[in-house]
């Protein structure tokens, strides 16, 4: 048997890691969903106190000898790629001291359980308050990486969610999108203006709304018996592959809201439940990129969930849960899930206008880390943005504007733009299924989702970390990231 000491080492150490990183997984869904308000000081300061351990571990020092000398020891091909992601890991771990990753973990819990309450009363001046801290510890966070890897300070935070993305390529990839989207948005606009789409007539009880979304997790083959699904005030994904938290909101004045939210979440739910097993608690295990994770909810949600023939399957369970009527008839249901309106909400928005809400918050935060602008500017840019982008009045309406997402008060600068990668990664994912299976919406519409889930399965779930980003995408579509499969998606769907 060969000997691999020097990997091995490193190998139990990424499983403790694994191991912490689920407690401190769990805490965080239940300090979103469930935690009473007066808890709040506690569980930041616990948190805060593990996430300092942990990052003990990772920086220990012998760790850098592990590494070096593990390069040197005959490992297989899922090895060395586990080996670069551990060194990677490694690298950006050591680049921030023990004191900053305790503020940091301090400053976004305090910043984002005042959110919550900020967001609803409208208050931007005290949400600044808080926040000027987290934007201290992000800013100092992006100095010591770029210090650590090269890049500019925002792309050595975006680096964290999409290994290897830059601004220069985002300016590019958005700069082709600003110059088609808004014409896209008006044909689209004028040609639904000539339709007739009747709204649902409510109100929809939140306890039908949960029962319907669970049934629709069932019927996109969600694992009850690993994960479960909650409420909080903004949607999410968490936990660990053995057991992952999603989370919707509801409204009782309508439904699709929680259920799209719903069918987004599964989708990052079964990328996490269908990780690699032999490889849990190793970083190759891991979801590649943040753009792969949108793509899979993105999959879930507008490839599938908005699709012609996933509505007519949809169209019987809505009529169980809330009684016939005709606007939840299939084909007035497709028009409802495909109706573009911009709006003030991002995770609201339909896929035609959401990548403008992705670009306005881009240019914002990759201004507000490179110090070009302060928190008092976000406001007057928000408001100019979303008109220049929407044609959306967003003054004084912070609830609804600048205060609407998680991300800031988190401290997740440079993830925003994942979400439009992410659309782009699922229109080529769905460009490549549709090649290999010609009558792929003729079986969604029979109910048959298993060619979806056993590519998506095959070429990305099980993949994890394997391979670059880049590389992930040319063996599972033949090519890297193209976005011109966006654009004739849209195309296809909303002109075609």
């Amino acid at each position: 048997m060969t000997k691999t000491p020097a990997y091995d080492a490193l190998a139990a150490l990424s499983q403790r890691l694994h191991h912490f990183d689920h407690l401190r997984a769990i805490a965080g869904w239940d300090q979103a969903a469930m935690m009473p308000p007066k808890g709040n000081d506690a569980r930041a300061a616990a948190v805060a106190e593990l996430s300092a351990l942990m990052h003990r571990l990772r920086t220990d020092p012998s760790t850098a000898g592990d590494i070096e000398r593990a390069g040197q020891e005959p490992l297989d091909d899922f090895q060395r790629a586990n080996l670069r992601e551990i060194r990677r890991e490694w690298r950006l771990a050591n680049a921030l001291p023990e004191s900053l990753v305790q503020a940091r973990s301090l400053a976004t819990a305090r910043c984002e359980h005042a959110w919550r309450s900020q967001r609803p009363a409208n208050d931007w001046a005290g949400f600044v308050v808080n926040f000027r801290e987290v934007l201290r510890v992000g800013r100092e966070e992006a100095r010591l990486l770029s210090e650590q890897t090269g890049l500019s300070k925002y792309d050595a935070l975006m680096d964290r969610y999409e290994p290897g993305m830059t601004s220069v390529e985002v300016d590019r990839v958005f700069g082709d999108l600003r110059q088609w989207l808004p014409g896209l948005i008006a044909q689209v606009r004028d040609r639904q203006s000539r339709e007739t789409c009747l709204e649902p007539v409510g109100p929809f009880p939140v306890e039908q709304q949960r029962r319907l979304c669970e049934a629709v997790m069932h019927l996109l083959d969600f694992d009850f018996e690993a994960g479960r699904l909650d409420t909080s005030a903004h949607p999410f994904s968490g936990g660990v592959p053995e057991d992952v938290r999603l989370t919707t909101r509801y409204r009782e004045d309508g439904f699709l809201q929680s259920l799209m939210g719903t069918i987004h979440e599964t989708g990052h739910g079964r990328y996490e439940q269908n990780r690699p097993r032999n490889w849990l608690g190793q970083p190759v295990s891991s979801a590649r990129s943040m753009a792969l994770h949108e793509s899979q909810s993105l999959s879930f949600e507008m490839q599938l969930g908005c699709s012609r023939g996933f509505t007519q399957l949809l169209a019987p369970m809505l009529a169980t849960h809330f009684g016939a009527q005709a606007a939840l008839e299939p084909d007035n249901l497709y028009r409802l899930v495909t109706r573009v309106n911009p709006g003030f909400i991002r995770v609201d928005a339909d896929e035609v206008t959401y990548p403008a809400h992705v670009i306005l918050r881009y240019r914002i935060e990759r201004a507000l880390i490179e110090g070009e602008i302060e928190p008092e500017d976000i406001p007057g840019l928000w408001d100019a943005g979303m008109m220049e982008l929407l044609g959306v009045d967003t003054r004084g309406n912070f609830t609804n504007g600048a205060l609407q997402d998680v991300h800031w008060p988190d401290g997740l600068f440079g993830y925003f733009p994942c979400y439009t990668l992410g659309a782009m990664y699922a229109a080529q994912w769905f460009a490549t299924l549709r090649g290999q299976h010609p009558d792929l919406d003729s079986r969604i519409a029979a109910g048959d989702l298993s060619p979806v889930f056993d590519w998506l399965r095959e070429n990305v779930w099980q993949q994890a970390s394997r391979w670059t980003t880049a590389e992930l995408a040319v063996r599972a579509s033949g090519e890297p990231l193209n976005p011109l499969h966006f654009r004739r998606h849209l195309e296809n769907r909303y002109l075609g």
